[in-house]
């Protein structure tokens, strides 16, 4: 090579790496954008836009280089740099509105959250990573007015609450399937992979109109991803520092030309003996749970919809005394509580191959469940089966939707309060109609029929009507009623004894609630980027017939009937989302009720019901540093708890409490995100304030506790309150402060 040549090549080398300067203009509906990240794509080179929106970044000359414009709140997009324009000029970015995503649980039918005439919240998956959990019971603890509640300290069994209505009254789905409810609610909530979930859905107040009983309180939606949206294989792991670890794995594959199936795997284990209490319990269950996931979806002609999808879930879990081990399982030496679940499920949708849209959707769900307390077994089954047809149709200013539905339940169990398996069928029709007047206004109308074998005809018709009267503006009316059939089964039969007489009083009818709901949406815009949603509602619910077990009036007998008068639920709930242009996004909530029973012209406010909570969540998001910081926490007002008797030294009233969580993402490597944190920052559990959660935990199963002629205990030098074993005295987590790690990686179609 010639000395000339040299030159000629270091010249040309130097020309292509000069120095140069890009400018431009980012702006939002002609109105200018501060704060927006400018990002060399691939480089960590950046600068963000000014008071007026205008930006410059200086770098060197390279090939095919592009620019990335990010602005939480907004839609990023990508520019290629022309090195012979190198003034972009006016950059617009799009607003990416939460609002108006698609939602089915409202109307059983895809419709923008903005035209729903009934309210629904929807909650993405970007949600849950701010406070990754392993599990989706666990998870829901950040959404304003629902509270997953723990039923038993040992077991740490539990149920949803929405609005403080209890677990009973909440219908959950997955992919609008009904296949999670009574017995088996918090094992149906496990074990399903967060990364498999699309969004999850959420409508308060009844909804049986449309899904029959169950629906009384609220229902909650779980949809899980298409398999074509989702990526070609994803894997997330993460631990904390009290040994739990929780492992998710997923992947994506073409099935000849018209298949497309998504598989996943779940599995938690934590199998550490903590008691940071000192009671010899342990303050954490153990758990070993596996959950496996499959979903097919098929491409068929004319777009019709045909998909599949199966979920097996096991899990070995238990809580007791420390020294507890299996050969101890269904003895009276050492005290523990141990729970093997075995269920599987199938849930599917159809269309048929008419002219008109006709829908068969389907789901079966399988849960068997063997557990002990102490020497108590607790042997159970439980199957349903769920079958409806869907037709929707348009005719002019008419949206119909007609349906018929049939619902099998099978229910048995080792417990006096199932002599003989129950076994019902519930046939129903509905029909929908919504009437669209205007671009403003629109009106529903809905009836559903069932019919129960027990209770006979159950009628619950609803009505909404949603005005917007501007495009930033939403307004909605909804009044209906619920109804629950009867089922008199849970597991606190078996945890409380299982000698008792069941005692049925005359014949029970089923419960039924009258519904009224005002819902106020307000979408605000500032010139400086940030933008606010604003929803607010109030709520009335009356219930008749509630059947409430009286475990009091002889402790010899579980007595069951209707009650006498009446119980309530009403309040307030305020939620505000807000974006920022700094790079911020925040959002809280707060929720007032007043939940009651009055029976006898007495009220008395319901057990384990909070008067007033509040969530909130902040995340900034640091492009230069592709790190994401997110503060989330809920705050729990007092609530009435289960006591033993007047004798009883534990505090009648739950304390104020709150549960706090900071974590740091970064996302800076190509496929994979890295993330910590702290969960339970303030360190609090219930024992605080307590001089113990589980009453004679020293005498589980009652040996030294004196009773009278009535089945009543006495006090005793030994036992000066009076008490017996009780592990029922919870109402938050023992889970005190510790730290979590986890990674994920995400393969997808583009990489």
């Amino acid at each position: 090579m010639t000395f000339r040549s040299v030159i000629l090549i270091f010249l040309f080398q130097m020309a292509s790496a000069q120095e140069v300067s890009v400018i431009g203009k980012v702006i939002y509906i002609e109105q200018p954008l501060e704060g927006v990240t400018v990002l060399l794509k691939g480089l960590n080179l950046g600068t963000i836009t000014d008071s007026k929106g205008q930006f410059k970044l200086d770098f060197t000359k390279l090939k095919n280089q592009k620019l990335i414009f990010s602005y939480i709140g907004y839609k990023p997009i990508v520019k290629k740099i022309n090195y012979d324009h190198l003034n972009l000029g006016t950059i617009t970015l799009e607003a990416d509105e939460s609002l108006d995503e698609v939602v089915v649980s409202g109307t059983l039918k895809p419709v923008s959250k903005l035209d729903s005439s009934v309210p629904v919240e929807v909650y993405a998956k970007t949600f849950f990573k701010a406070n990754p959990t392993a599990s989706i019971f666990e998870a829901l603890e950040n959404i304003n007015g629902i509270r997953p509640q723990l039923n038993c300290s040992v077991c740490n069994t539990g149920d949803i609450h929405i609005n403080g209505l209890e677990g009973p009254y909440t219908l959950v789905m997955i992919d609008g399937m009904p296949i999670v409810s009574g017995l088996s609610t918090v094992y149906g909530l496990s074990g399903i992979p967060n990364s498999l979930i699309e969004q999850i859905e959420i409508v308060k107040g009844p909804a049986s109109s449309l899904y029959g009983s169950e629906a009384l309180g609220g229902l909650i939606n779980i949809i899980t991803k298409l398999p074509e949206n989702a990526p070609l294989f994803f894997a997330e792991s993460f631990g904390t520092s009290w040994g739990e670890i929780n492992f998710d794995l997923g992947v994506k594959a073409n099935v000849g030309k018209n298949a497309t199936v998504l598989v996943g795997a779940n599995y938690f284990k934590y199998d550490q003996l903590i008691d940071n209490n000192n009671d010899n319990f342990t303050d954490l269950t153990n758990q070993d749970r596996i959950s496996l996931f499959q979903k097919w979806n098929f491409k068929r002609r004319n777009k019709r919809n045909f998909s599949i999808a199966g979920r097996y879930f096991y899990e070995d879990r238990w809580g007791g005394e420390l020294q507890w081990n299996k050969s101890f399982r269904g003895g009276d030496e050492v005290y523990g509580e141990s729970i093997y679940t075995s269920r599987f499920e199938i849930f599917g949708n159809y269309q048929l191959p008419l002219s008109e849209k006709i829908d068969f959707q389907f789901s079966y769900s399988d849960h068997d469940q063997n557990s002990v307390y102490g020497n108590t077994p607790y042997l159970a089954q439980q199957r349903i089966g769920f079958g409806q047809f869907i037709w929707d149709k348009k005719i002019k200013s008419h949206d119909l939707l007609l349906g018929t539905a049939i619902r099998y339940n099978y229910y048995n169990d080792n417990t006096t309060a199932t002599i003989f398996a129950d076994k019902t069928a519930i046939p129903s029709l509905f029909v929908q109609d919504e009437i669209g007047f205007n671009n403003k206004q629109s009106l529903l109308l809905g009836m559903r029929y069932d019919y129960n074998s027990s209770h006979g005809n159950i009628f619950t018709p609803r009505i909404a009507y949603r005005f917007k009267p501007t495009d930033d503006d939403i307004i909605r009316l909804n009044a209906g009623t619920g109804f629950r059939v009867v089922n008199l089964f849970t597991e606190e039969h078996a945890a409380l004894t299982g000698a008792r007489e069941v005692i049925i009083k005359d014949e029970l009818n089923p419960e039924e609630s009258y519904n009224i709901t005002l819902n106020y949406l307000k979408k605000l815009y500032l010139k400086n980027g940030m933008y606010f949603t604003i929803d607010t509602s109030a709520w009335y619910t009356y219930f008749t017939n509630a059947i409430i077990p009286d475990y009091d009036t002889n402790p010899n007998q579980i007595i069951y009937d209707n009650l006498d008068g009446f119980s309530q639920s009403s309040g307030l709930s305020f939620n505000i989302d807000a974006v920022f242009g700094n790079g911020i996004r925040a959002s809280i909530g707060a929720t007032y009720q007043d939940v009651s029973k009055t029976e006898n012209g007495i009220k008395t406010p319901q057990i384990l019901t909070e008067k007033y909570s509040g969530v909130w969540s902040l995340s900034y998001k640091h492009y230069g540093t592709n790190l994401t910081f997110d503060y989330t926490g809920s705050l729990y007002g007092p609530m009435r708890l289960p006591l033993l008797g007047e004798l009883d030294p534990r505090s009648e009233y739950s304390p104020a409490w709150s549960i706090q969580n900071i974590q740091i993402t970064y996302d800076g490597i190509d496929r994979f995100e890295m993330y910590g944190g702290i969960k339970n920052l303030l360190d609090w559990t219930p024992n605080k304030g307590n001089p113990f959660i589980i009453a004679r935990s020293d005498d589980p199963f009652d040996q030294n506790v004196v009773f009278d002629t009535d089945g009543n205990a006495t006090p005793t030098l030994d036992n000066p309150y009076a008490l017996t074993f009780d592990p029922s005295y919870v109402y938050g987590p023992n889970q005190g402060i510790r730290l979590f790690f986890g990674i994920r990686y995400a393969l997808n179609n583009s990489n």
